[in-house]
């Protein structure tokens, strides 16, 4: 780390990430030059020779050589023997140098050069500096591999080309007539190629793609990349599948100040699977529009639009955008507006169901419109209550539903008085939930209207005891929290009132303490029930960091059930609900462990367990387990890991930093394996390896997914990535980071290297 030289006391040291990285023009204009050496022979204001260590310094220009003839009359530095040039980090070495020093325009014979912000290096015939910011290099090389001892070295990849532009303000490279080799062989020539020289962004042609499944054959993709401007950016990517056809994909994407979005396409014509073409698009956008009202103010403007061609859309197309890889499409609109306590919002929704011909799914209903509203206060004496409103017009296939589209309108109101305290809280809530229906059609009652009022009153209340304890040679505080949920809503006959948007709510820790046994607002649950709950945890002593929870709750219910999503619904009953056990553990940063367990005390069994595990002890290194099973429906296994395979052989690197792997010469083994025990096969397979060659990367990954339960799709992606340079393959990094938790890809950006830190 380089610091800037106090000139006295009163000033402090400045560290390089505060020093400026690049000098004004007026500050790099008519600015003093530095001369020195063993010798110096000359005329003063007029020309200088240096010989034996000579020196050139001028802002952040660095010559050094042997000999150094400086004309200050017309600003020519001409030096020889070892000549070296640091111009902003970006180094030249070679025997002999010309150069207008202010203007950076000259001549530099048979250098060797090394680049600061990817590292790369290569030699030239001749260098030319065209100004500042371009350079021009003949009969060049270029690699980023790091160079050996010994007169026989060859990098193992290097790309040789007639010429190669350098261009610093925009961070890119042009080679013309080049060729990039592999462990010597030739594996992409090309008349012209551009490259990036840092994490910029850039236009040109991306790295091609490759890749072959069973659905698409071999495929090949050539993306485009356009940098419009800073904000905005498209890329373009034709695929040519051969069991398919071409499939033209494109994406564009915008940065406002007051918003932004992502429109995402692709069109495929004739495709050879279905016969017939086939198309998908995703818009999202998220911003604020200005009324120009000062009282009015902003209102929020959300998109998220999505759509396909055909039913089968999202089993053809599996590396689609993933919110196209679904059944229920959403098309949703929301413009919203706040003020202080108020806030409301217009939202329509539109669902695209792709149905299945052995498994059709009943769609869910569109919103169109929704208007609701909300008043709320937050403390009033200690009271707190709110007010919300919806209307909402619910229209769908009724010959899919099965019952009468409608139109809702509902109020709820809230209030509340909580007390808190270090050693615990108590907070009676009373709620009032008014629902009324206009139906399209006529009920089984012959009525097309419907109403409904439910109150509903909760108490909920916990304390927190707290002692300071030691264990596994470590402070720590262990609390023990009891806590008490009482709700109580009187029975109302909802039987006949269809369902828009209600489901049940999951049985867990989060859930055991809600008023609703539902969630939506077409059915209120009737409730006379406590939920008592113990749970106690240990804290770090020093850090407060959570070590270790472990909880238990359960429900008594005072009678029973009566309100039910549908009539083929049993109830719940008076007594006991399952109990809920849980456990977190955290001990240790490498390992960690969280469990949940719904037991049934009546039939002395698990109803539901989730038991998941995980092992990192360093970068690079982790190993993901988990157990699921429910009874009577599905019991799952899940394996995920990545590790590096050299360590079977005890070579087990060193850890570089997150981004930077372990070290050259290792192989890392990927994988997820998740195997259906009830059904005794796979679901979902992955296998792969990839290899740290520390100048070049290789990944394989081979990858199974099942469809249906008689079909399944399997890909193979293999990638070669040159660092610092280009991608050759298709990467199965978005599949292992979506697979494996905790994944660390090998190579990230470490930022903009800094010229202070290759000072001279």
């Amino acid at each position: 780390m380089a610091y800037a030289q106090p000139v006295h006391d009163s000033l402090a040291l400045v560290p390089s990430s505060g020093l400026k990285e690049q000098l004004a023009n007026q500050q790099d204009k008519g600015v003093p030059v530095f001369l020195q050496g063993d010798r110096m022979t000359g005329r003063p204001d007029l020309e200088m020779v240096i010989e034996g260590n000579a020196t050139l310094r001028k802002a952040d220009t660095v010559i050094r050589a042997d000999r150094l003839e400086y004309d200050q009359s017309t600003d020519v530095a001409r030096a020889t023997g070892q000549v070296r040039i640091n111009r902003s980090g970006n180094v030249y070495e070679g025997p002999a140098l010309e150069l207008k020093v202010e203007t950076f325009e000259g001549f530099f014979n048979s250098p060797g050069y090394r680049f600061l912000q990817n590292g790369a290096h290569g030699q030239a015939d001749r260098a030319e500096f065209q100004d500042e910011s371009h350079t021009l290099v003949h009969n060049a090389s270029y690699t980023t591999c790091r160079r050996l001892p010994g007169p026989d070295w060859l990098p193992d990849w290097i790309l040789r080309a007639t010429s190669i532009s350098l261009d610093n303000d925009e961070d890119v490279g042009v080679a013309t007539g080049a060729m990039l080799s592999f462990k010597g062989v030739p594996v992409l020539p090309v008349p012209a190629i551009s490259f990036p020289l840092s994490e910029r962004r850039k236009s040109g042609l991306l790295p091609p793609t490759l890749g072959v499944d069973n659905v698409n054959g071999a495929e090949l993709s050539v993306p485009y990349y356009w940098n419009i401007a800073p904000n905005r950016d498209a890329t373009l990517t034709p695929t040519l599948m051969t069991a398919r056809g071409v499939n033209f994909g494109a994406e564009f994407r915008y940065l406002e100040p007051r918003y932004a979005g992502t429109v995402r396409a692709n069109f495929m014509p004739g495709d050879a699977l279905r016969e017939s073409d086939r198309w998908g698009m995703n818009y999202t956008h998220a911003g604020r529009v200005a009324t120009g009202v000062a009282a009015v103010g902003d209102i929020g403007l959300n998109v998220n639009l999505n759509r396909v061609s055909d039913d089968n859309y999202w089993r053809d197309f599996t590396s689609a955008t993933a919110s196209l890889t679904q059944r229920l499409l959403p098309n949703d609109v929301t413009a919203s507006w706040g003020r202080g306590p108020f806030s409301t919002a217009l939202r329509v929704l539109k669902w695209q169901t792709l149905q299945d011909v052995t498994a059709p799914i009943v769609p869910p209903y569109d919103r169109s419109p929704q208007l609701s509203a909300r008043y709320t206060q937050a403390s009033l004496r200690g009271i707190e209550w709110s007010l919300d409103g919806d209307l909402t017009k619910f229209e769908a296939d009724r010959l899919r539903t099965l019952q009468p589209n409608a139109q809702r309108a509902l109020a709820i109101l809230q209030v509340s008085r909580p007390w808190l305290a270090p050693e615990g809280f108590i907070t009676p809530k009373f709620q009032l939930h008014a629902t009324g229906y206009q139906f399209d059609s006529a009920l089984i009652n012959g009525s097309q209207t419907a109403d409904r009022v439910v109150p509903t009153f909760s108490v909920d209340s916990g304390l927190v005891f707290e002692r300071d304890t030691h264990a596994m040679g470590r402070d720590m505080v262990q609390t023990l929290e009891p806590r008490a949920f009482y709700v109580y809503t009187p029975f109302r006959d909802q039987s006949r009132l269809p369902n828009y948007d209600t489901a049940s709510n999951d049985f867990n820790f989060a859930t055991i303490y809600t008023e609703n046994a539902f969630v939506g607002h077409d059915k209120i649950s009737d409730n006379n029930l406590l939920t008592l709950g113990l749970s106690t945890r240990f804290l770090d002593a020093d850090s407060g960091t959570q070590l270790a929870r472990f909880g238990v709750a359960q429900r008594l219910r005072f009678g029973d059930q009566q309100v039910t999503l549908s009539s083929g619904v049993p109830p719940a009953v008076a007594g006991f609900s399952d109990v809920l056990l849980g456990a977190s553990v955290n001990l240790q940063n490498h390992w960690m462990l969280d469990s949940t367990v719904q037991y049934n005390a009546k039939t002395d069994q698990s109803v539901r367990s989730t038991i998941g595990a995980r092992y990192s002890p360093s970068n690079y290194r982790v190993l993901n387990a988990a157990y699921r099973y429910q009874r009577d429906l599905s019991e799952q296994l899940d394996v995920s890991w990545q590790w590096p395979i050299n360590d079977l052989w005890g070579d087990h690197g060193e850890d570089l930093g997150m981004g930077q792997g372990q070290g050259p010469g290792r192989y890392y083994g990927v994988g997820r394996l998740n195997y259906s025990l009830d059904e005794r096969r796979m679901i979902d397979t992955i296998l792969g390896v990839e290899y740290d060659a520390g100048c070049w990367l290789g990944r394989v990954v081979l990858q199974r997914t099942q469809t249906s339960t008689t079909s399944a799709t399997s890909s193979l992606m293999f990638q070669l990535e040159f660092v610092g340079f280009t991608r050759l393959g298709l990467s199965p990094q978005k599949t292992l980071t979506q697979n494996i938790s905790r994944y660390q890809n090998l190579r990230e950006s470490g930022g903009t290297s800094s010229r202070y830190s290759n000072y001279d």
